[in-house]
């Protein structure tokens, strides 16, 4: 057994969802290892779907500049029954919404988060496989094995699952994965078309038989490039894996994700497309192909002690609407900026129980829509065309009554603790020539975020100098790290006070206040938040609100959320 390494968080898994949680981290100042049992990664279109709550997360991180020059928008889909168009679906959303919907191939995803993570300074482990692990009070350690056969023993403060739908780490701590498994089989393609559908929409075209049922299907996304897509559809019985299902690494019982032991041709893409495409296509360049299966299932609890598990190795179901991963990027995120105040001594323990609290019920949701929707198809939701796109855009993903959601304050419509932050526009300052939209504002501050909002200066100085009493308002500090924290000299750690003065307010000479200063000149900042006269808003590091107040009592919210974080048990 090789020396034992230390580090703060043992990452088993560099998928998006294992490269998000290194990403926020180590944006945060916290070391971390990220480890991965494959050689590199895979070259295959699997997640393409990019939600535009995931394009909001990247924005703060620094980093959708990139990913929205490789991807493609994703306008809407056509929905076809029999050979005839049904439904035209098109991906609106609310003008105020920054984003819309994209795809980029999944090995491109990983490229991006790989290469942002390298320039914060971890750089993946591959070939390096987690064989098991033990915990105790103080952390964890774990034994991994590299491609030479050498084994390593690790000691880590906490370790991260994001190892997949066969997870070592969910086994390791005995999770239960309650679900089932579709029976059908499907084959999986990324090829080029010469068809005339419009850019940017993907197609559902199914075939019906006379019971109702629905006995054949084709499910099209488009990709990066020149009538390229990722296309979908049931396997012929001479593709079945099923004899395989007891293959190394396939003996948990969970049928879920590619199947090695058997590739598609082109003919057997080719053959659906001449039965279900809306009209002629010729189909060529098939990059890859794979017959994969698909289950519906997620764990009894997101963690137990020191050890977590995010993305599929907490909840798999059907790829329908793009959800997978993106709600295990959201569930990174949700669980570093928590360990990163943990491991730097600035909050209690009991912060980390909220992981659980907070994403459980959102997987939930997540694994009982897919299916419903896989079942009967997104144009059968009962929900409103509106709220339907907000939902899959994952924009109303939230935590309202949740252990970190303060008291409600002001209209009960509007955005509340647990609530998504929403973005706005018109934001400006006096030395720029153009407005700056709240992202802005946001973008390269992973901590707290402290918005004050009043039309009176002496309201927002007066809640100024109480945040910063609060110790809450300023630069970066790191207020008493703990052993083994950070080998960054400066992470961001407390909110930074910022103020937003109403489109009414009296102009202000140039820093009469003690902390940033914003005119809400377009009054969108109002229209969208809502406030109730003069109103203090704390920004959660993963974009959510964590408390709404009356700005007159900004030392008791701010002490009362602090509390919250603090809570040692």
């Amino acid at each position: 057994m090789a020396h034992t390494h230390t580090t703060d968080v043992l990452i088993a898994g560099a998928g998006p969802v294992g490269l998000s949680a290194a990403a926020e981290l180590r944006r945060h100042g916290v070391r971390c290892r990220l480890v991965d049992r494959l050689p590199a990664r895979l070259p295959y279109a699997k997640a393409v779907g990019i939600q535009p709550r995931t394009l909001e997360i990247w924005d703060r991180m620094g980093l959708v500049r990139t990913v929205l020059e490789a991807a493609v928008p994703l306008r809407g889909q056509l929905i076809y029954v029999n050979g005839r168009e049904q439904t035209r679906i098109d991906l609106a959303l609310p003008p105020e919404v920054p984003y819309g919907f994209a795809a980029l191939p999944q090995y491109e995803t990983e490229r991006i988060l790989e290469a942002y993570v390298a320039s914060l300074g971890t750089v993946i482990e591959r070939d390096t496989e987690l064989l098991s692990f033990i915990q105790d009070a103080d952390g964890v350690t774990a034994r991994l094995r590299s491609a030479s056969g050498a084994a390593e023993e690790v000691r880590a403060r906490y370790l991260i699952g994001c190892d997949g739908a066969h997870s070592t780490v969910r086994k390791g701590l005995g999770l239960g994965f309650e679900g089932g498994a579709f029976p059908q089989e499907y084959m999986l393609a990324d090829v080029e078309t010469d068809w005339s559908l419009p850019h940017g929409y993907g197609l559902r075209s199914s075939h019906r038989a006379d019971d109702g049922s629905t006995d054949d299907l084709l499910v099209c996304i488009p990709l990066p490039g020149a009538g390229r897509y990722r296309m979908s559809m049931p396997a012929p019985p001479e593709l079945s894996t099923r004899a395989t299902d007891g293959a190394p690494g396939r003996d948990d019982g969970v049928a879920h994700g590619l199947e090695g032991s058997r590739s598609p041709e082109l003919s057997h893409i080719q053959a659906v497309v001449d039965r279900l495409a809306p009209g002629p296509a010729t189909l060529s360049r098939m990059r890859w192909s794979s017959v994969f299966r698909i289950s519906h299932r997620i764990v009894d609890r997101y963690a137990a002690g020191r050890v977590f598990v995010a993305g599929d190795a907490a909840h798999i179901h059907p790829p329908t609407g793009a959800q997978g991963m993106n709600t295990g990027i959201q569930d990174a995120c949700n669980l570093a900026w928590k360990l990163a105040l943990v491991v730097r001594g600035e909050a209690g323990p009991a912060l980390l129980a909220g992981y659980d609290t907070e994403r459980r019920p959102v997987g939930e949701e997540v694994v009982g829509r897919t299916v419903r929707h896989a079942t009967h198809g997104i144009e059968a939701d009962a929900d409103d065309p509106r709220t339907l796109m907000l939902r899959e855009a994952q924009l109303l993903v939230g935590y309202r009554g949740g252990p970190l959601a303060g008291s409600p304050y002001g209209p009960a419509d509007a955005p509340q603790p647990g609530d998504r932050a929403p973005d706005c526009a018109g934001l400006t300052t006096p030395i720029a020539t153009y407005p700056l939209r709240l992202l802005d504002i946001l973008r390269g501050r992973p901590g707290h975020v402290l918005l004050l909002y009043a039309a009176e200066t002496a309201a927002l100085a007066e809640a100024a100098e109480a945040a910063d009493a609060a110790g809450t308002a300023g630069a970066p500090r790191v207020p008493g790290g703990s052993p083994g924290t950070s080998d960054d000299p400066d992470p961001e750690a407390g909110p930074h006070a910022i103020a937003v003065l109403a489109r009414e307010a009296a102009p202000t000479a140039p820093g009469t206040l003690a902390v940033p200063e914003y005119r809400d000149a377009a009054g969108e900042f109002a229209r969208l938040y809502r406030p109730d006269g003069p109103t203090g808003f704390v920004i959660r590091p993963d974009g959510h609100l964590g408390a709404r107040f009356p700005l007159a009592g900004t030392a008791t919210a701010l002490s009362g959320y602090l509390e919250a974080l603090s809570a040692p048990t």
